[in-house]
């Protein structure tokens, strides 16, 4: 008996335009959504369960030169912890580096509003 081997013929994946479509589409689909999904979450600092300001509960003061959040803290509430009067102005204006530069209009809790 003679043994005669068979092997199938190898043939090439071929994908057409309309499957090219289907494949670049099919990618996408969750970058898209991971995209979409930033960016209605994007205010999500806003509206997080983290206890913020009631609106009108601040007020507003132009930073004058050479001072600092620290500074202002100090003038604004002498007998606080500057650290936690600098921490409320900084998220209550969401300050990136709790930084200020003269002429600037911050708003600080209405508990630390200079009077008059």
């Amino acid at each position: 008996m003679s043994s005669i081997a068979f092997t199938a013929p190898t043939t090439r994946l071929r994908i057409t335009a309309r499957g090219r479509r289907v494949v670049a589409f099919l990618v996408a689909l969750p970058v898209a959504a991971a995209i979409g999904i930033a960016a209605l979450s994007g205010g999500s600092a806003l509206a997080s369960s983290e206890a913020g300001a009631p609106a009108g509960s601040f007020a507003e003061i132009t930073v004058m030169d050479g001072e600092t959040l620290w500074s202002i803290a100090e003038d604004l509430a002498p007998g606080v912890d500057p650290r936690d009067v600098v921490a409320e102005i900084t998220r209550l204006n969401a300050l990136p580096g709790g930084s200020v530069a003269a002429g600037q209009r911050i708003a600080i809790p209405a508990e630390y509003a200079p009077a008059g």
